[in-house]
């Protein structure tokens, strides 16, 4: 592989492999949940803490990020998160209780908060500057992979021979991974962030503060209506259980739309790209949220189309945003942009269940659009113009 264009296209299909493995481990109980529960004779309730436990470990676990890149090199890193990760989906597998697969979940989301506090700095560090949008496209198109293809995988694979060979089997793809990463990825020689470049300077300065409060708008937003679309689809008049699926694939297929317009229109005009994804997102919910299920199941297709691509062109946005305006920073950047990220997922959680609670799930989609408001004010207001800076990942 001489090419050094060829080189770098593999090393950055790696890491969209990477990150596909990683989402596809990190919500595989929910595709397994009533196995699960039935084998270990748990409420799906309590089995749901599988998943809220992995997100808050690994928003906790990003903040490592940068003192272990100043001691390990970036990709002995990256191969190591993936074996943790293998680790952690075998342990799965085997575990012969509630509590032990509880604590196989918990290694692996110290690996998922450190993965993704760094594998798009990564990306940005092997590609030219002015193809980082690009190349983090690619890298997060893994997520949007693994959430139309990856989860109802793990689910076919568990009903056919039970969720321990769907661990088992992502303990695989993890091995796979790394021995993958080990062959393509580039030796990196990562530069030690410069003096006062750790998390305190990253805290003080005012455009990643306002970019961070961005992403965690957009994040508990969509996961305050996320969590409830599917019973929310299933009040639509004369949908039926195979259209509910249906409408959940079709959700997840407009992220590749998103990817796509992420690939061809970040890196001409960034700002702009986020604000119209925010526009588009906000509408949507909030004409979910105001008119709701009566809509028909045309509108609500629609609504819920402009909502896939909104937030899978926003979660590569806001993070191509950090890493061109973070410089020598990066390492410690992205650490917090993904501390933020994963906290407000379960924050969005929160708010939706209590507004489905007080309004029921018409309330629970108003409400995710209304957090939306703010973020699009800051943006507004912000004045950041988001120019490539120097990266030092």
């Amino acid at each position: 592989m001489s090419n050094p264009n060829v080189r770098t296209g593999c090393a950055i299909g790696v890491l969209c492999v990477a990150s596909f493995t990683m989402v596809a481990c990190e919500f595989a109980p929910i595709g397994l949940l009533s196995q699960i529960a039935a084998d270990l004779n748990q409420p799906p309730s309590t089995v749901g803490l599988t998943v809220t436990l992995y997100a808050w470990i690994g928003a906790a676990s990003g903040l490592l990020s940068s003192w272990l890149n100043q001691r390990v090199s970036r990709k002995a890193l990256l191969i190591a998160l993936m074996l943790i990760l293998a680790l952690s989906n075998a342990l799965a597998a085997l575990s012969p209780e509630f509590l032990t697969l509880l604590g196989a979940r918990a290694v692996g989301a110290v690996a998922h908060g450190v993965f993704w506090a760094v594998v798009a700095a990564t990306a940005a560090h092997i590609v030219p500057a002015h193809r980082v949008g690009l190349a983090t496209s690619v890298v997060l198109g893994g997520i949007t992979v693994a959430t139309v293809l990856g989860v109802p995988l793990v689910n076919l694979l568990g009903q056919h021979d039970g969720w321990r060979t769907a661990f088992g089997a992502l303990a695989l793809v993890c091995v796979l991974s790394a021995a993958a990463m080990a062959m393509v990825l580039p030796v990196m020689h990562i530069h030690s962030p410069a003096a006062g470049g750790g998390f305190a300077a990253v805290l003080r300065r005012k455009d990643l503060l306002i970019t961070y409060a961005v992403t965690a708008l957009t994040a508990a937003a969509h996961f305050g209506a996320y969590t409830f679309v599917e019973p929310f689809i299933a009040q639509v008049p004369g949908i039926t259980a195979s259209l509910i699926a249906v409408l959940l694939f079709a959700f997840g297929a407009a992220g590749f739309v998103g990817n796509l317009l992420s690939a061809v229109l970040i890196d001409r005009g960034l700002k702009p790209f986020i604000f119209t994804a925010l526009i588009a997102l906000a509408s949507a919910l909030m004409i979910l949220g105001l008119y709701g299920p009566l809509l028909g199941i045309a509108a609500v297709v629609s609504l819920l189309v402009i909502w896939g691509v909104a937030i899978s062109a926003l979660f590569t946005g806001l993070q191509t945003w950090v890493l061109k305006i973070a410089g020598p920073q990066t390492v410690p950047a992205t650490a917090v942009h993904t501390a933020v990220l994963n906290s407000a997922i379960g924050l969005g959680v929160i708010i939706g269940g209590a507004s489905l609670n007080a309004g029921g799930l018409k309330d629970a989609m108003l409400a995710a659009g209304v957090v939306i408001v703010p973020a699009i004010v800051l943006l507004l207001a912000s004045g950041i113009r988001a120019k490539a800076a120097p990266v030092f990942p």
